[in-house]
């Protein structure tokens, strides 16, 4: 069996170079899960083994692990591995973070952008690292309202910010392929934190940039 490591970490983040493909037709990645994707195809109705699906459970055991690869991250390390004590007192903001994620109802994909502030209380954070806390939770089985609150409560507690503000806005595949087929909708979910709760003025401003 070809050891999962060569979905090639990049960095300590927990993030996988993308060599899905298999590397020889002999190839195994993880047997148990491929098993189970030749098990479904079964079911449904089709040929595990014809030429256009041969290679298909080792591609989607290789591409689940990547989808789900936010278990195997760590907001707490990404966050304090990129953290410097500067007295910055204004706002700061990530706005239009694309993230990818699956419902965990039916296992479909949702995407879209996440916007991100907070209130430095004595330190700010590497700006990439704000993009990849959103991925440590984002690469799971998710909600949108739970992956929204999750981003805000790791930046508060691992930041010490005065306060954390995040807005999610999504289109839902789950919506969109079955159930009432509507492709043009999108959900929008927020989460406030500190300073952003607390105080309107606060929670506008940082609203007011979302759209310039």
């Amino acid at each position: 069996m070809v050891p999962k490591s060569n979905l090639t970490r990049v960095g300590s983040d927990g993030h996988y170079a993308d060599s899905f493909e298999a590397t020889s037709e002999s190839e195994v990645y993880d047997a148990a899960k491929e098993q189970l994707v030749r098990q479904m195809l079964g079911e449904i109705g089709e040929d595990p083994q014809r030429e256009g699906l041969r290679r298909t459970p080792l591609r989607v055991a290789k591409a689940m692990d990547f989808l789900t690869s936010g278990y195997q991250m760590s907001a707490e390390e990404i966050i304090k591995k990129a953290v410097f004590e500067e007295d910055v007192k204004e706002m700061v903001i990530v706005r239009d973070i694309e993230f990818y994620s699956m419902c965990e109802h039916h296992m479909l994909p949702f995407f879209g952008h996440a916007h991100v502030g907070y209130l430095p209380n004595g330190r700010v954070v590497g700006l990439s690292k704000v993009a990849r806390v959103v991925d440590v939770f984002a690469r799971r089985l998710q909600v949108q309202e739970r992956l929204t609150n999750q981003v805000a409560d790791a930046l508060m507690e691992h930041l010490g910010a005065h306060g954390v503000a995040v807005v999610m806005e999504a289109s839902h595949t789950c919506m969109m392929m079955r159930g009432v087929q509507k492709q043009n909708s999108t959900t929008v979910s927020s989460a406030m934190r500190g300073s952003f709760e607390a105080d309107a003025r606060t929670r506008s401003e940082f609203m007011s940039f979302l759209h310039r």
